[in-house]
């Protein structure tokens, strides 16, 4: 799996790159010779999942913990640091997995990811 590119670039690290934020994996969606790999576009995609879920959870958390900061002032204020250390620990291990050659599949996201990276 650590197949290094003309880059220099290992197959492993840029998977563990993709995981950063959403822009490495996007870059490693277009430039070959990453976006031929599908190691590599496995953990782009499954970034990208990852990141696009975490700002939809955090936009409708903040909007709903908004609108109820009247009524719960402090009840639904805890339900956000869990959240976020949820979504930490998910980016833990799959950076960590991914640089070690892993591909560790995260509930539903792993399985979009997988049939978007082998096709």
């Amino acid at each position: 799996m650590s197949e290094t590119t003309q880059s220099g670039l290992s197959d492993n690290a840029a998977g563990g790159i993709a995981y950063i934020t959403f822009l490495p994996a996007l870059v490693f969606l277009v430039l070959p010779p990453y976006n031929t790999s599908p190691y590599v576009r496995f953990h782009a995609f499954q970034s990208l999942l990852l990141n696009l879920a975490a700002f939809v959870v955090e936009v409708v958390a903040g909007y709903i913990l908004g609108l109820t900061r009247s009524f719960f002032p402090l009840g639904l204020n805890t339900v956000w640091p869990v959240f976020d250390l949820i979504w930490l620990i998910f980016w833990v291990v799959c950076v960590i997995k991914a640089v070690n050659g892993q591909r560790f599949k995260i509930p539903i996201f792993g399985a979009i990811a997988e049939k978007f990276a082998d096709k």
